[in-house]
């Protein structure tokens, strides 16, 4: 298995602290043993407009030289302008295609070869078919600029924050329906959770469509920390012959969270796991 860690819970989104530069952040995690990293573009780490071409060059330089590369980037949807490709607003859907691309490009300069796609929420007043279509058509666009750069969108149901795509079944119907080969899908844990779903037939239900896993467990631990069954998750992986990367995406929630104490514990973790993988 390959494991990568998502850099919210040392960044400033949502909740300001704690906060690390990315700098500090990749070294953290080579060191602690990632075989890659998932950028979540906000500030301080990856916001496209703050970051020029020399300092992307940089960045990956050092990503390269620490044995870590980006595996992913990770759009904030919410936030002060809003990024909802399923909004009733025309120039907020426009903005969240125009900040999509930009994310695209930055991934494509870091050697990041996926960027997830969070679907966006139906808001009160429109009809569901409504809002399903306007994400339909925003995907369809950014996965268009996303082939020009040799990048993959992968869409996540996102069911505790969402009411759009909240399913993996739902998650597959907007793959195929916005017709884009280089868009595939993905899966968190902790949006299976909230469903009282079993993780583990997430996994097999999105089969050879799936190319990312978030791991997380119960408010936001890490694995091994709440309900989650991982060796169920993991053999369902072995299972389909899962090729992408197992990210942690935990510690987010609170300043409280120590992110490297969530690394470290959330890796071993899973790693011990797979001794009893058949």
């Amino acid at each position: 298995m390959k494991y990568a860690f998502n850099t919210w819970a040392y960044g400033s989104f949502p909740s300001w602290l704690p906060s690390y530069e990315l700098d500090e952040v990749v070294r953290r995690l080579a060191r602690i043993g990632y075989d890659g990293i998932e950028i979540g573009c906000a500030a301080p780490h990856a916001w496209p407009a703050y970051l020029g071409k020399a300092r992307r060059k940089e960045l990956r330089k050092l990503m390269d030289g620490e044995g870590l590369p980006a595996v992913s980037l990770l759009p904030a949807p919410g936030g002060g302008p809003g990024h909802n490709p399923a909004s009733p607003l025309k120039e907020e859907r426009e903005a969240t295609v125009n900040h999509y691309c930009e994310v695209v490009d930055l991934a494509a300069d870091l050697g990041a070869r996926l960027v997830l796609y969070i679907a966006g929420w139906q808001v009160f007043g429109s009809t569901r078919e409504e809002a399903y279509a306007r994400s339909r058509d925003c995907v369809a666009r950014i996965a268009k600029h996303a082939a020009e750069r040799g990048v993959t969108i992968a869409i996540e149901p996102t069911a505790a924050d969402s009411n759009l795509i909240d399913t993996p079944h739902q998650a597959l119907e907007l793959m195929r329906d916005c017709g884009a080969p280089n868009v595939k899908t993905m899966f968190d844990t902790y949006h299976a959770l909230y469903r009282d779903d079993v993780s583990a037939d997430h996994v097999r239900i999105l089969g050879k469509d799936l190319v990312h896993i978030h791991c997380a467990d119960t408010d936001r631990g890490a694995p091994g920390d709440g309900a989650v069954d991982w060796l169920g998750v993991l053999q369902a992986a072995k299972d389909i012959g899962f090729q992408g990367h197992l990210t942690m995406e935990v510690g987010f929630h609170t300043r409280k969270a120590d992110p490297d104490a969530y690394a470290r514990r959330g890796l071993a973790y899973l790693k011990a796991l797979e001794k009893q993988l058949r």
